[in-house]
């Protein structure tokens, strides 16, 4: 039986946030098994428009063997085969359906870190800044899992976030831009964490669904030596296979310059991956109205209701703060009042409190005016 979740699906990726026209080139790349459904509507649907659909289907088990004993020369072998065939394309959708999120865990730092900077942020710079692209994660077994649920609850909570009206979140969303425009000085204040930085001049970005699904953020960054303080994070984070609990940050002058959790030198490993690696890249809050806690999963836990997250690493080109990194990794604190609450403020300006905003002009950034 066909399932016209799907279908919808495959039609917002298209025509929404890619918005492929006639003639183009998309790649459609797929990480596991369990999303070749979406893979064949899409394909379908790509020539039912008159463009030409293109794949790639990976598969973690695989390159867990093959970053075994990875060499530069290999990964710069590859990065120059594949960035041929990605400078031929006018759209990227990646679809993120692997089984086991934790596959790549046993993997040594050095050999992730090299596969991150000499394959991954190549292809990357091109596909960002020369097509139109979308990434997503796609319902499996893997997923439900993380989020403590049955595969078919699971799909009827994702179908619910990614097929919501994104263009109805794009034009909430423009009265937190323009006051984030307008913002010098940020202090947040949370259980475990006072935090001032500023943000001013820097580019303010929207995202409703246009780069990633499920969406629902609203990023800059923050001037590069301007973060002081610190700050203790109240969700799990997953990075490169490794799973993080109880991340605590000390910051001066833009620099970490003291860092914590369950797994303390494996996380200073990652932030002495390069200069970057300790300063931070990216600053945003999570507006959607239908993820409410965190599971493990990036795509879904940067978009929760009433979070706000900082991000060590590189910045965007869009929101750029000069930071320069091979890592760009999204932590999450979540400031409803099930999670301890806490306070924003744009230039001493109360502006979102135990989650919810305050003013009336970002009230229909609230839960129950987006779903």
């Amino acid at each position: 039986m066909k399932d016209e979740r799907i279908y919808r699906l495959a039609q917002n990726l298209i025509g929404y946030s890619c918005e492929i026209q006639k003639g183009q080139r998309v790649m459609i790349e797929c990480l596991g098994m369990s999303a070749l459904s979406l893979v064949k509507v899409l394909i379908r649907e790509i020539y039912r428009i008159g463009a030409e659909p293109y794949t790639r289907l990976e598969n973690n088990r695989i390159r867990r063997e093959m970053l075994k004993s990875v060499t530069k020369k290999q990964l710069d072998f590859d990065a120059a085969c594949d960035l041929v065939k990605m400078k031929g394309m006018d759209a990227f959708i990646g679809i993120r359906a692997g089984s086991n999120a934790n596959e790549l865990a046993d993997i040594k730092p050095e050999n992730i870190n090299a596969y991150m900077k000499y394959y991954a942020e190549v292809i990357n710079e091109q596909r960002i800044n020369h097509t139109n692209w979308v990434v997503l994660k796609y319902p499996n077994d893997s997923l439900a899992q993380l989020a403590q649920t049955s595969l078919e609850s699971f799909e009827d909570f994702y179908f619910d976030v990614c097929n919501l009206d994104y263009s109805q979140m794009s034009k909430a969303m423009d009265g937190l831009v323009e006051a984030m425009d307008q913002t010098d000085r940020v202090r947040i204040v949370s259980p475990g964490t006072d935090l001032t930085f500023s943000m001013k001049d820097i580019p303010v970005i929207k995202c409703a669904g246009k780069h990633n699904i499920p969406d629902g953020e609203v990023f800059t960054a923050p001037v590069k030596n301007s973060v002081n303080g610190y700050i203790q994070f109240n969700c799990p984070a997953v990075f490169q296979g490794v799973t993080y609990e109880n991340i605590f940050f000390k910051f001066k002058d833009g620099k970490i310059v003291e860092a914590r959790s369950d797994k303390t030198h494996r996380l200073n490993q990652v932030l002495d991956t390069d200069e970057g690696a300790r300063y931070i890249g990216e600053f945003a809050l999570g507006v959607n109205p239908y993820i409410l806690k965190p599971m493990k999963d990036i795509l879904f836990d940067e978009k929760i209701m009433g979070s706000f997250h900082l991000t060590p690493g590189k910045c965007y080109k869009e929101a750029s703060n000069g930071n320069q990194s091979s890592i760009h990794w999204d932590l999450i604190h979540i400031q409803t009042k099930e999670m301890g609450g806490g306070e924003i403020y744009f230039d001493q300006k109360l502006i979102r409190k135990d989650g919810r905003f305050v003013p009336k002009e970002l009230l229909g950034l609230n839960p129950e005016n987006l779903q």
